[in-house]
């Protein structure tokens, strides 16, 4: 609230009175000695560049007496032999043709042989007829500029080094991860009498190991195994899982072949090894063998399956549905799981086709927002009945290929398939 008749504070009052005289004695400043002590340099030359006019301030950047400089001296003679160049070549054919120029980043040279970056504005003057009189040139010190220049530069070219780094970094464990991934898989698949096999590994991303695996190998004189499946977790965890899961199916395979032998023996192995762990792990598999009949030219097929998305058999009539494996728990989690083996017969033309739901699980459609899922692949599956596995695995590539950045989980495939030119 303000009170009426209050007395004036002796501390404003000589605040106003310094404030006044700042002021007054701002007034009194000429011009010449605002020319003379600006905070930039003035010069004024002829038309040829002899200097006529100089400013204190710019002889003190300079280290020169003004008896040195006017009428003894050009412009250009500021300059170092860079800038002398660059005023020859650009700012005096600019300056004529526009009249004026401003901004031009230049080096003066100082008496003692050290240099100052500048910026240079120039402006002609006319006289009443029109000719050209002489030159103004503003100059201003620009050295805390070119240090934030070049500091700039200096944080630019760490950040592009530390950019070139980190993708150095990122290939070299690309390369170890891949092959680290290689080694988690087959090199080649083995040749087995009367099938025609064929595989696929699809890395969502190369910064990452998968859990996919999958593998071929003979069991005794007449029997091939098979496997396909999906450890749960991503990174270097799941990659032990992976390399424990193949081995113990191997090992498991040539002790008993049988589908549901070989899953119980891996589930019992994982529950053991993990359950108390605190940090439970399982996959899911489908394992199988084949036995291929000489006489007749098919192979019969017997698999069972934990908790994996059933296989697809692919007929050479043009037909294709999913093959039963009911029941089925994943693998690892229960101490004792319960299996079931079912059975099939490949005729020549025929092919069986595993994959990890990697495939059914993409994210399709311009929103990304729709999964591919059984009903696609079916479909899919039904339009390529009848081809051989590996066009079967070719073109099941290319849609993964399409799906872009909707497929987010690594996805293997497994086709196993009888010739159509089967005697």
């Amino acid at each position: 609230m303000c009170r009426t008749g209050r007395q004036p504070d002796p501390h404003e009052a000589g605040d106003e009175k310094a404030a006044d005289a700042a002021f007054a004695a701002l007034l009194e400043d000429s011009a010449e000695d605002l020319y003379e002590s600006a905070p930039c340099g003035y010069l004024s030359t002829l038309m040829d560049g002899t200097i006529a006019k100089i400013n204190t301030t710019l002889l003190n950047w300079l280290g020169l007496e003004r008896q040195t400089v006017v009428g003894r001296m050009r412009f250009t003679d500021l300059l170092t032999v860079g800038g002398k160049l660059y005023h020859e070549t650009h700012f005096a054919p600019l300056l004529r043709m526009q009249d004026e120029i401003s901004g031009i980043a230049l080096e003066i040279k100082q008496d003692g042989g050290g240099r100052i970056p500048v910026l240079v504005s120039s402006v002609i003057k006319y006289g009443s007829m029109g000719e050209p009189l002489l030159i103004r040139t503003t100059i201003f010190d620009a050295r805390d500029r070119r240090a934030y220049e070049e500091e700039l530069l200096r944080g630019r070219k760490a950040a592009e080094e530390a950019r070139k780094q980190a993708e150095a970094d990122r290939a070299r464990l690309q390369d170890a991860l891949a092959v680290l991934q290689q080694s988690l898989l087959p090199d080649t698949l083995p040749q087995v009498p009367g099938v025609e096999t064929s595989a696929y590994y699809h890395t969502a991303s190369p910064d990452r190991l998968g859990g996919d695996f999958y593998d071929v190998f003979p069991v005794d004189g007449k029997r091939f195994a098979f496997f396909l499946g999906d450890v749960c977790g991503k990174g270097p965890e799941a990659a032990a899982l992976t390399s424990l899961t193949r081995y113990t199916l191997r090992a498991a395979a040539l002790h008993d072949p049988e589908p549901v032998s070989a899953l119980t023996t891996l589930n019992k192995v994982l529950h053991e090894r993990y359950s108390g762990s605190g940090d439970p792990r399982y996959c899911t598999a489908v394992f199988g063998t084949l036995e291929a009949g000489p006489a007749t030219g098919q192979t019969t097929v017997r698999l069972a399956s934990g908790g994996h998305p059933p296989a697809l058999v692919l007929r050479a009539d043009g037909t294709a549905d999913y093959l039963p494996t009911p029941g089925g728990l994943l693998v690892g989690v229960l101490p004792e799981a319960r299996f079931t083996t079912a059975a099939t017969v490949l005729s020549p033309g025929d092919t069986l086709l595993l994959y990890t739901d990697g495939l059914t699980e993409a994210r399709t459609g311009k929103d990304r927002t729709s999964l591919y899922g059984d009903d696609g692949l079916l479909a899919f599956a039904t339009s390529h009945a009848g081809t051989p596995p590996h066009a079967v695995v070719q073109a099941l590539t290319g849609l993964l290929d399409s799906f872009g950045d909707g497929l987010d989980d690594d996805t293997a495939l497994l086709a196993l398939g009888v010739p159509a030119s089967h005697p």
